[in-house]
């Protein structure tokens, strides 16, 4: 499920922390409707390191650069 919440909700933050605790992905902040960053629990997010599904940072900046041609 892609979750995304506007830059202005950012204010609750207990409110976030625990949604960021319920779910299994990562919930996307959007200034004006454009996805700007990634917000997760560091629980999930050992998770997924546990469980093999990340990426090298200089492999993903690489995967992203190409695509749009940056």
């Amino acid at each position: 499920m892609l979750l995304m919440i506007p830059n202005k909700d950012l204010k609750d933050t207990e409110s976030r922390s625990e949604l960021s605790h319920s779910i299994d992905e990562p919930i996307y902040i959007t200034p004006n409707g454009h996805g700007d960053m990634a917000l997760m629990s560091i629980e999930i997010s050992e998770e997924k390191i546990e469980q093999g599904k990340t990426k090298e940072a200089r492999n993903a900046l690489a995967s992203v650069r190409e695509k749009y041609g940056l």
